[in-house]
């Protein structure tokens, strides 16, 4: 399978998290991981980048989100400049509006858990 860059949208240092523990698990099966948050701090030893400066990152297979509809909005066409191959909506993120503007983006959405994914080998 190899690495697949991952970005975390709604990264956090929470442990009680499901963004946290899929940071781990990713980084535990050897993907790259950039974590991106409003909030800032740091997850599994990487920085978590500020979402607001919407850094450039090259060479993205996957977003993985853990924000809701509604935040999802102002970073959707950050999300699209990203270029990913696919973005997993992970429950509590699913969005059906921006899932179909992926698809006539040329981007696969996926409604899915990460964590499910990595341990079920379908990531």
């Amino acid at each position: 399978m190899g690495d697949k860059k991952t970005v975390i949208i709604g990264a956090t240092d929470n442990p009680s998290k499901y963004a946290f523990l899929a940071a781990g698990m990713l980084k535990e099966y050897g993907h790259t991981i950039v974590p991106l948050s409003v909030h800032g701090g740091n997850v599994h030893g990487e920085i978590i980048n500020n979402l607001n400066e919407k850094p450039i990152i090259s060479d993205v297979d996957t977003v993985t989100m853990y924000i809701n509809p509604v935040h999802q909005r102002e970073w959707e066409d950050y999300i699209v400049s990203l270029h990913p191959k696919r973005v997993i909506f992970n429950p509590g993120a699913e969005n059906q509006v921006f899932s179909d503007r992926l698809k006539n983006e040329g981007i696969e959405p996926v409604e899915a858990c990460t964590l499910v994914m990595l341990r079920t080998s379908q990531y």
